[in-house]
């Protein structure tokens, strides 16, 4: 785990494709910060789909409708348009807080590209599938070795170089592996092989993220998540289960740790 540090630290979750879980996986995330205390911003760039947005909304509904006193972040969602709102935005909640975790759509995005060149750390979320690894790389149909970085791998490459000539800072490129249960092993097996293949080539790191578990879905329209252990009563094998999960991604994050307490207990 990184020192603690009292400066602005960018998350941004960005994946092309949709379907990864990055929206759930960028809750958890900004909860389980501001759960440690950290003050924590949420910026959601997806007006159209907005499930970053609406978790929180539902969040806020659930803490005013029980009186429950819920870590709760500060949080904005763009309108896809406006460039001065942007920026406004990216002004008043950052002024702040510690971190500042940004959501994207699933698709191109201008905004999303501004929001990766600004990122301190880059999380791409991905399901164990070459549907999804596509999006990072091509391999070879016979041998399933990697051929190629795509271009969205090369677009990511290129503005971490850029980075590092405006301002010598370095952007830390996190492969989320967001594990499906019910895949064939020899399949999870070549995924693996290739993604490690291609970290080596394009410079990003491996971390595993959140299975496909039922309870993730179920927890939306209270804006709840797992770390909220109060909520649950007494918790069964598989939300134990999961909140291991999301302490290991956590550590695996590698975040600078907020200056009142570790991110991971």
């Amino acid at each position: 785990m990184d020192e603690a540090s009292d400066r602005l630290h960018v998350i941004v979750f960005a994946n092309e494709k949709g379907g990864t879980g990055k929206s759930t996986t960028a809750v958890h995330v900004a909860i389980a910060l501001a759960a440690k205390g950290a003050r924590v911003a949420c910026f959601d760039l997806d007006h159209r789909q907005r499930t970053l947005g609406r978790y929180l909304d539902n969040r806020a509904e659930t803490i005013k409708r029980t009186g429950r006193d819920l870590p709760m972040p500060v949080y904005e969602t763009h309108d896809g348009e406006s460039m001065a709102w942007f920026n406004d935005c990216l002004g008043r909640l950052g002024e702040h807080a510690e971190y500042m975790v940004i959501d994207t759509p699933g698709r191109d995005d201008r905004f999303a590209r501004i929001a990766v060149t600004n990122a301190d750390t880059l999380v791409t979320p991905m399901n164990d599938s070459f549907v999804d690894f596509d999006l990072i790389g091509q391999v070879d149909p016979d041998t399933f070795k990697v051929t190629r970085p795509s271009f969205y791998s090369e677009l990511i490459w290129e503005t971490r170089k850029h980075r590092a000539k405006i301002d010598g800072s370095t952007i830390d490129w996190v492969v989320l592996r967001n594990r499906l249960q019910h895949i064939e092993a020899r399949n999870m097996r070549r995924v693996s092989e290739a993604i490690t293949q291609l970290s080596k080539r394009v410079g990003f790191r491996v971390t595993p993220g959140l299975s496909e578990r039922v309870i993730y879905r179920e927890l939306f329209p209270s804006g709840l998540t797992m770390l909220d252990r109060n909520e649950f009563g007494e918790m069964g094998l598989a939300h134990v289960a999961a909140r291991q999960e999301l302490r290991e991604m956590m550590g695996g994050l590698q975040l600078p740790e907020p200056a009142g307490s570790p991110l991971v207990a």
